[in-house]
């Protein structure tokens, strides 16, 4: 998985892109999510209009990203989730966590 990062105003975009799955790729997510809240970045979109695959240690680290962000009282969304990725997160009942939105601009909006 590789990330990337866009600032619309407050709000800051990750980009992410390939297989969320077990391994490295997941500390890098950590690593980044740990570096907004240091930046005091609160109000963050993942944006996984380029993920085609997600595995569950990848969902448990989409979940821990929430925690941290709501923890340090920030917002955290998606935005542009593939038909696969979705239809897991609606199996596992993350769709009642997250807002979800299928436009970028009504996301960033939301804030």
């Amino acid at each position: 998985m590789k990330i990337s990062f866009r600032d619309r105003g407050d709000v800051t975009i990750l980009d992410l892109k390939g297989k969320i799955l077990i391994g490295d790729d997941l500390k890098d997510l950590r690593r980044e999510i740990d570096r907004l809240v240091e930046r005091n970045r609160r109000k963050v979109l993942l944006n996984f209009a380029q993920v085609p695959m997600i595995d569950s240690s990848g969902l448990g680290e989409v979940v821990r990203t929430y925690t941290t962000i709501t923890r340090e009282g920030g917002q955290i969304k998606i935005v542009n989730l593939t038909h696969k990725v979705k239809d897991l997160m609606v199996v596992t009942k993350l769709v009642t966590v997250f807002e979800i939105y299928d436009d970028e601009e009504e996301a960033i909006k939301s804030f």
